[in-house]
């Protein structure tokens, strides 16, 4: 008869411990020990057949249409022109960000494909008065299956195989096998296990939708985002209608590609040009404005960053910022303090980008700086002015990647002028409508934006 253990797994990180501790020793988390029993029975005997060999790269087949297009310009773009088969793709999102909603219109998109939609969180009543607000097509190709034990759901995929799984979510399945809970360590690293042996097995592709922690992050251990092929991120802020979907990996394609959404009562629906999105409710002729030209992945975004400054009412000044690096800016304010001389000691700080989106990229340096500098001013920036390049310790404005690409889309949108690093003006043929300026200091810009 089998011997009953049990062990003690960190529901953060994984670490496995013989005895409960109150700290792990891993990841340093309180308290997130949690126990489960295990059977420790005969030992396997492995098995050894002369059949199996290893395949030169040349004999391996590769179909010309082994991406599925879902019509979904935005998500195919993030997924790198589709979905591949036999993939395995994490999303992740707060709580009603829309990962559901975007899995049902994939599924209505996908109307010549059986969709297997499996739900541990809602009933099937409940997904089909989902699908009547979203006006789903009725069809009979579109599967659903309110289940959270494993041994069914392969049970039903072995009798009749769809070409696509949905699971929502992977921390409502569980192994009966194991006497841990759903949502456990153990339990979530099992199920994405499974989906991910059918994906590779029967070359059917996987959704699976995650649960992230107050911080983020996806919950689980950090083995599942190792196990899938791609994952992504749903970004956007509560009060805002603007969705990001933003790929943290992809074996298939790129990692720095997102795709634009907007939530409305019937879905989301995609955003063609975020530029004019994003600038549509910006003020002219108002201080503290300035618009920067940034690269998310092969797109250029023009975008509107906003700054406030203010005489602080407390002992130690304010420094708050929404969609940038907060020790970014505070890099930026030191520079703008010793190359400019200008005094934010006692200033309160708020910087914003406007419309929810966050930025990291350092080609926004130049716009940051310059709509500090008219709000502690009052001057406001040209508003037919774009502004592109990374500021430097020692007051330089340094050379960024795919300005041909900024120029562009500022040209596209009707801007007068852009304003670049000097470095990179050599780098392509100047277009027509639009005048290029380039600068090697910072001062020398403020100059000519202000």
């Amino acid at each position: 008869m089998a011997k009953v253990l049990s062990k003690y797994i960190c529901q953060s990180c994984g670490y496995e411990s013989p005895r409960w501790t109150g700290k792990c020793p891993n990841c340093s988390g309180w308290n997130t020990f949690v126990e489960e029993l295990t059977q420790r029975g005969a030992t396997r005997k492995t098995t050894t057949s002369s059949k199996v060999r290893g395949m030169p790269l040349t004999e391996i087949d590769i179909q010309d249409d082994y991406r599925t297009r879902t019509n979904i310009d935005e998500l195919d773009r993030v997924l790198g022109g589709g979905i591949v088969d036999g993939s395995v793709m994490l999303i992740g999102g707060d709580p009603g960000i829309g990962k559901s909603t975007l899995m049902m219109q994939i599924a209505a998109h996908l109307a010549d494909k059986i969709i297997l939609y499996i739900s541990g969180e809602e009933s099937a009543r409940q997904i089909k008065l989902r699908a009547d607000r979203l006006k789903f097509p009725k069809n009979d190709s579109f599967l659903v299956l309110a289940e959270t034990n494993l041994d069914i759901i392969q049970e039903v995929i072995e009798r009749t195989p769809p070409d696509i799984i949905i699971v929502d979510s992977i921390q409502t399945m569980f192994k009966p096998q194991l006497e841990s809970s759903a949502g456990s360590v153990g339990q979530v690293r099992e199920s994405a296990g499974l989906f991910t042996r059918i994906a590779k097995e029967k070359s059917i592709p996987v959704f699976l939708i995650g649960h992230v922690t107050k911080d983020g992050m996806i919950a689980g251990p950090k083995v599942i985002e190792h196990m899938v092929d791609t994952v992504m991120q749903f970004e956007g802020e509560r009060h805002y209608a603007y969705r990001i979907l933003r790929v943290m990996k992809n074996r298939f394609g790129s990692t720095n590609e997102i795709g634009v959404f907007e939530m409305r009562e019937n879905g989301l629906e995609e955003v063609k040009n975020p530029s004019e999105v994003f600038l549509s409710e910006r003020s002219f002729g108002a201080s503290g404005s300035s618009v920067v030209a940034s690269i998310e992945g092969t797109r250029p975004i023009l975008i509107e960053v906003q700054a406030l400054v203010t005489a602080t009412n407390y002992g130690t000044p304010q420094r708050n910022s929404t969609g940038v690096d907060l020790r970014r800016l505070n890099l930026l304010l030191a520079v703008l303090e010793k190359r400019l001389g200008m005094h934010l000691g006692q200033q309160d700080v708020f910087v914003n980008i406007a419309g929810g989106i966050s930025v990291d990229e350092p080609a926004v340096d130049l716009g940051i700086a310059a709509a500090i500098i008219s709000s502690f001013r009052d001057v406001p920036v040209d508003s037919q002015t774009v502004s592109v390049g990374e500021i430097g310790l020692g007051g330089e404005v340094r050379t960024v990647s795919h300005i041909e690409k900024r120029v562009q889309e500022a040209t596209k949108l009707g801007f007068q002028k852009i304003i670049i690093p000097k470095n990179n003006i050599k780098e392509f043929n100047k277009p027509n409508g639009i005048e290029i300026i380039g600068v090697e200091r910072i001062d020398d810009a403020i100059k000519l934006l202000l």
